[in-house]
């Protein structure tokens, strides 16, 4: 099962190695200093077929607008961890209470090409929660499920045009929704560490 598995890689010791969507380019990735520290929240519904739970972002938003995106955002002063800011986005984008957010751990951290280091945390949600997305910032909130996403079978790579250089990235699809850039990129550096277990 997806998530016994993501239990069983989260419950072991491992150095995090920050990664990104440079590790499908030939140019060496950008150096993690100067970034910005930022959290995501992999939150996974405890069912018979667990789900993983996104968001499709406004259109009006400065940055991502429109896109398939974990709850999460830039780490601020008040945050004690980048847990806590995971938990605390969730909160505010979707109304997910942080009380109900079984933690297993966090993955590698993610560079985006936007100044992010983004630290994936990883948690388990009871299922059937009934959750309110923020009209400022969320569209849609919508579930995958987690066989689905962590399939490599499911992992397309695709390339476009972005300030005037070639950039690859991977996308997911799923009914009507298409999950790339960086969400795409934390799932599948998920699915490859779960294929060495």
């Amino acid at each position: 099962m997806p998530l016994d598995r993501v239990r069983s890689l989260l419950a072991r010791p491992f150095t995090p190695q920050p990664h990104g969507d440079w590790d499908l380019m030939h140019s060496p990735p950008p150096p993690t200093d100067g970034l910005m520290p930022a959290a995501v929240l992999m939150a996974i519904s405890e069912e018979a077929d667990p789900q993983l739970l996104l968001t499709r972002r406004t259109m009006h938003l400065k940055r991502h607008a429109g896109q398939v995106a974990f709850p999460g955002g830039r780490l601020d002063a008040g945050d004690a961890s980048l847990i806590a800011a995971a938990l605390r986005e969730a909160h505010e984008e979707v109304a997910l209470p942080p009380n109900l957010v079984n933690i297993l751990g966090t993955l590698d951290p993610y560079r985006t090409g936007t100044g992010f280091l983004v630290t994936p945390v990883v948690g388990v949600v009871p299922p059937g929660l009934v959750l309110r997305a923020h009209p400022d910032e969320v569209d849609e909130v919508f579930h995958v499920p987690l066989a689905h996403a962590l399939d490599p079978s499911n992992h397309v790579r695709q390339s476009g045009q972005w300030q005037g250089e070639t950039r690859h990235y991977w996308t997911i699809q799923h009914d009507r929704h298409v999950i790339w850039g960086a969400t795409a990129g934390m799932i599948v550096a998920l699915s490859r560490r779960l294929e060495g277990l």
